[in-house]
């Protein structure tokens, strides 16, 4: 079946809704890469990231900047992911019609590993840890807060709950090849982008020699996947 044929036998309305937001949240989220580059650039940001390695280097950027802070434990990807529950569920509605099964799998898997990834960062937790630690009276307070930080730390560095997400991102995108909603050019991307990234979530954390060829392949094929799909999304919502 064409695409244009799918388009006239329109969904259910009460859905059409969710595909405009879907659409304008997915458009949204790829302006997260563009903004980490571009903090990258600011004055001070590449040396006061550089020389945040310990527990207490943590807690002094934190009290000093809080949003860099933030925005070094992930602030700006837990946006991201905020963002992409719309657009998942929205594709989810518009590959039900043929492959429901499969696309309830896919969607489940994506909101499984939003809740792990969300659980695990420790962003926050590490901003009030930073505030008790500059309030704290003695040593042994201090020594204990710092304790805390590094448990936190440890802890925030699974990768688990991303590589659940880009599977899901994986299993949709090959649905997608399968259905006559979204084009091949769509899928493809898809299936590249986010086998690209588990590669990297899996041998190359943080990214080095041939993990930085995977990640720059693989975080553009995203964005290129989350812009094909947004504007497919604003389609359907029409």
């Amino acid at each position: 079946m064409p695409i244009a044929t799918f388009v006239s036998q329109s969904d259910n309305s009460d859905w059409k809704d969710l595909y405009r937001i879907g659409g304008v949240t997915a458009l949204i989220a790829v302006l997260i890469a563009p903004a980490e580059v571009v903090i990258n650039f600011l004055p001070g940001v590449a040396k006061a990231t550089a020389s945040t390695v310990t527990v207490a280097e943590w807690f002094t950027l934190l009290q000093d900047n809080p949003l860099l802070g933030l925005r070094n434990l992930g602030l700006l990807n837990l946006c991201g992911a905020a963002l992409l529950a719309p657009s998942f569920l929205a594709v989810f509605s518009a590959l039900r019609r043929d492959h429901e099964s499969f696309a309830t799998f896919g969607t489940i898997l994506f909101f499984v590993g939003i809740a792990v990834y969300l659980s695990g960062n420790r962003a926050f937790p590490l901003l009030s840890l930073s505030r008790q630690y500059a309030a704290a009276a003695t040593d042994a307070q201090q020594s204990l807060l710092l304790s805390a930080g590094q448990a936190m730390l440890t802890e925030g560095q699974s990768r688990a709950g991303i590589l659940l997400i880009e599977f899901s991102g994986l299993f949709l995108s090959v649905i997608m090849l399968r259905g006559n909603v979204f084009d091949r050019v769509t899928a493809c991307t898809g299936v590249l982008g986010n086998s690209l990234m588990m590669v990297v979530e899996t041998f190359f954390v943080p990214p080095h020699g041939a993990g930085m060829v995977f990640a720059a392949s693989g975080g553009l094929s995203i964005v290129t996947w989350y812009l094909l799909m947004g504007r497919r999304l604003l389609q359907l919502g029409r």
